[in-house]
């Protein structure tokens, strides 16, 4: 069976996040960000120059899928609701229902992951990336879901300890 892992930025440095990819015999890292920087220096590694070169360095293939980035409506829609919670987003446990019906149906209901999926590495794993530390906060979770009911892949959340 096919894994998909998923794996944020936040709570990470840069040589947990390697450890964390190599211990889940990650093959393939999917980048989902439909900006990619991340704020703060502690996370400068995860800017897309410096991360690209770093997983070049690792040996580790690389693929930004901005096709799959929730769009600046669909995330404002969901910021609203962290705000009206008095959450930030590294703080945030989860999404909002209208966010997951919206990004469901606008997103992953347009996507063509079937060439995609078709395209993953049979051994080892893909892993999904964003930034929220946390998957059930992020759009990442909905495409590991749906690549695991609609094409059978195990998904795998690897987390900061």
């Amino acid at each position: 069976m096919r894994t998909i892992a998923t794996i944020g930025v936040y709570g990470w440095t840069l040589d947990a996040w390697f450890a964390a990819l190599r211990a889940a015999d990650v093959r393939l890292v999917i980048d989902v960000r439909q900006r990619r920087g991340v704020r703060g220096s502690e996370y400068s590694w995860a800017n897309a120059q410096r991360l690209e070169a770093a997983v070049d360095k690792a040996g580790i293939p690389y693929e930004h899928r901005k096709e799959l980035a929730p769009t600046t409506e669909l995330r404002h829609l969901q910021y609203a609701e962290d705000d009206r919670l008095g959450v930030g987003k590294r703080s945030r446990a989860g999404l909002v229902p209208a966010y997951v019906e919206r990004y469901t149906r606008e997103i992953l209901g347009q996507a063509e992951l079937w060439p995609m999926a078709e395209g993953l590495p049979a051994e080892g794993a893909s892993a999904l990336m964003c930034v929220e530390r946390d998957p059930e906060a992020c759009h990442r979770s909905l495409i590991a879901d749906h690549l695991a009911s609609e094409f059978g892949f195990t998904v795998t959340h690897l987390r900061p300890a």
